[in-house]
């Protein structure tokens, strides 16, 4: 294998970081300094010099514009999340986050988890709109992420995707991993941790179709990744695969896609809540010229 991939998978590290440790000549085969894209050969001596690790992410807590409380009890907070905000706070990323906007509007979190994103049982991605839950108590912490672990919890997206899928209703069960080329994307592999997403056509557009999609599993990109698979990538999503020229004539920026509902049993009581987001104002307008157009 190449020293990238094979020192990717050997260290549990990504692609993107073990090449910066080979550009740094970190790594060496038989005592010589070995390239990224140079082979691993079975019986030679490898060596590498790791670098230090990142310095702890910290929360800054500062007010989200558009972060809006739907809910809040002394147990959970549930919110409507907006387009370029992050969950939480993470290498590389310098934008508003949930946490920090919580911490910055007065709101008290659980202590559980990672310091930079304690109290967070579940993400959604920088450019996915809608509705996610933070736990405040520890015990609602640990209820919740056993019911996402359990997949007892009810997790409804919006999308619109390019094209009509078929079957007009299905399932796409595929494993999803890293992409092996791009850092940055996932992919459907063979390596991959098994991914199972249900979805249904709602509404039928010359171009596009709007689906209404229940995920049984939570991989990152998850469903993005399926429908690319399908060569029906959702709508705006230039990284997967979108068309641009249909991504700018509906004024789409970014991927159609929105986390509609979340259903799931509260932590305090088990009684079944379902919390509910509307359309964001780009994604309402997009819709609408869709259905403008026939």
């Amino acid at each position: 294998m190449r020293v990238d991939a094979g020192l990717a998978k050997l260290l549990g590290l990504s692609r993107t970081t073990v090449a910066a440790i080979a550009d740094a000549d970190d790594v060496l085969i038989d005592g010589r300094v070995a390239g990224k894209s140079d082979r691993l050969v079975a019986g030679a001596m490898l060596e590498i010099t790791l670098p230090a690790p990142p310095q702890p992410v910290t929360v800054q807590a500062i007010p989200v514009e558009g972060l809006i409380v739907i809910h809040e009890d002394d147990d959970i907070i549930v919110v409507d999340k907006p387009v370029g905000v992050a969950v939480h706070p993470s290498p590389g990323w310098t934008g508003p986050t949930v946490v920090g906007g919580l911490a910055g509007a007065g709101h008290r979190v659980a202590t559980s988890g990672a310091a930079e994103r304690q109290g967070v049982v579940h993400r959604l991605d920088v450019g996915t709109t809608g509705v996610m839950v933070v736990a405040k108590s520890e015990s609602a912490y640990s209820a919740l992420k056993h019911a996402f672990k359990e997949r007892t919890v009810d997790k409804v997206y919006h999308a619109i995707v390019q094209g009509h899928p078929d079957p007009i209703k299905g399932t796409i069960d595929a494993p999803i991993d890293r992409h092996p080329k791009h850092d940055y994307k996932f992919a459907v592999m063979n390596s991959g941790k098994p991914s199972i997403t249900h979805y249904e056509v709602m509404e039928a557009f010359r171009a596009a179709s709007l689906v209404e999609v229940h995920l049984e599993t939570g991989r990152t990109h998850q469903i993005r990744v399926h429908f690319s698979a399908l060569h029906h990538p959702c709508v705006g999503d230039l990284t997967y695969g979108a068309d641009p020229t249909l991504s700018k004539r509906l004024g789409v920026t970014r991927q159609w896609l929105h986390a509609r509902q979340l259903g799931f049993h509260h932590p305090a009581d088990g009684q079944w809540v379902t919390f509910t987001s509307e359309y964001p104002d780009d994604l309402a307008s997009a819709l609408e010229k869709l259905r403008e157009e026939g």
